[in-house]
């Protein structure tokens, strides 16, 4: 079982270094990372596996195949996982939180703008330059991480048939289950009898939208920062999936049940999650600012991420173990190449929504140029399509 000692192991001063290290680059890949965990992993997986070279992209596809089968913002845990494998529990905090903190202080600072003036900063045009570089930068995490996970008809046909089924609307996490599953007993089946625990796939469907669970029944117009913390703290230990299912769990609890916001307070806060970089959860500090002012905001905050650091603290240490066990590594090896199959089908969905015109087209092509041929850090890439993109908002 794997541990923090190998950071413990270090001198104080290469310890420091560490955390300094992991605190710079999980601050700025908070401020970068637009475009959801897809986009989120490519950035991480240019910054920390090309460029820096902390790990390999076969650890990195582990650490994603685990995150992807926890409830939880799935970028966030990949962050506490890394900042777990460099520094320990220091390590684990500190990312996770960096990597949280510029999107929650921006949100923050949104939603006190718009309770004050019940509107919001036009921050379209950032997003209509960033997006078209969004889908280079994946595109070529992708095809770099899928070399290392689609090794053999298998595991490609694994991901082949994850992208189908996210396509057709089959639940994610039974199709990461399906995908798992089914590399580890074909390649551990011994007869033709194992065949038939791969075909489950058609059980799984649906809309992905889990129940809340059971109402209060409680309804009031001032909740205490406790309830905040509660309700969210519930949402971030079962919740799965896109920004769309936070918003079906948000509207099912706060607006219907208990009345705490309206529908366009609630569309208006989810907007603002995908509109800033970082977790799409810190919707939950908007929604927090509402209902509560500034505690509101910090009680939303730390309810919905509170079970992500929990669940990685409990699971990290037993990658290790997973990676060693034959039956394990099939497993993991499906669920990446699932994982993979996922991510372009998302990435697919991004691309119909921001290749929009022959300047966001042009933008594609030009970063995808420069990043798989240049090698250009994904970082300058986001902060040029940004500054186009509002360039063509006040001068287009």
């Amino acid at each position: 079982m794997a541990d923090d000692r190998p950071f413990l192991h270090l001198s104080p001063p290469q310890q420091r270094q560490r955390l300094q290290e992991l605190a710079v680059v999980f601050l700025r890949l908070g401020i970068l990372a637009f475009g959801g965990p897809a986009a989120h992993v490519a950035l991480m997986e240019d910054e920390l596996v090309t460029r820096r070279q902390w790990m390999s992209r076969e650890h990195l596809l582990d650490l994603m195949g685990i995150t992807n089968l926890l409830p939880g913002p799935n970028s966030t845990e990949l962050a506490i996982h890394i900042g777990y494998d460099r520094g320990g529990w220091r390590g684990l905090l500190l990312a996770g939180t960096c990597f949280i903190a510029p999107a929650m202080a921006l949100v923050w600072i949104l939603a006190a703008v718009y309770q004050r003036y019940q509107s919001l900063p036009q921050l379209d045009g950032l997003l209509y330059g960033i997006k078209p570089v969004i889908i280079a930068v994946v595109a070529q995490a992708l095809w770099k991480l899928g070399r290392k996970a689609l090794v053999d008809p298998l595991t490609l046909g694994t991901g082949v048939g994850a992208g189908l089924a996210y396509g057709l609307g089959y639940n994610e996490i039974g199709v990461l289950l399906v995908g798992g599953l089914g590399v580890m007993l074909w390649r551990r089946a011994k007869t033709a009898g194992f065949l038939g625990l791969l075909l489950p796939l058609g059980t799984l469907g649906g809309s992905g939208q889990p129940s809340t669970g059971v109402s209060t029944g409680v309804s009031t117009l001032d909740p205490t920062g406790t309830q905040i913390f509660l309700l969210f703290l519930k949402i971030g230990s079962v919740l799965y999936g896109s920004g769309y299912v936070l918003l079906a769990f948000l509207q099912r609890d706060l607006v219907e049940r208990r009345g705490w916001l309206s529908s366009q307070q609630l569309l208006d806060a989810v907007a603002v999650g995908q509109l800033t970089p970082g977790p799409v959860s810190t919707t939950a500090t908007f929604v927090g600012y509402l209902l509560g002012g500034h505690g509101g905001a910090i009680a939303a905050t730390v309810g919905i991420f509170l079970p992500a650091f929990a669940l990685v603290a409990l699971v990290n240490p037993w990658v290790t173990v997973l990676q060693r066990s034959p039956w394990s590594r099939g497993f993991l090896d499906g669920i990446n190449a699932a994982s993979l199959g996922l991510m372009a089908g998302v990435t697919y969905t991004l691309g119909r929504s921001a290749l929009v015109d022959g300047l966001t087209l042009g933008l594609a092509l030009v970063s995808g140029l420069l990043v798989f041929r240049f090698k250009v850090n994904a970082a300058w890439l986001v902060l040029g399509g940004g500054a186009i993109g509002l360039g063509s908002q006040y001068w287009g």
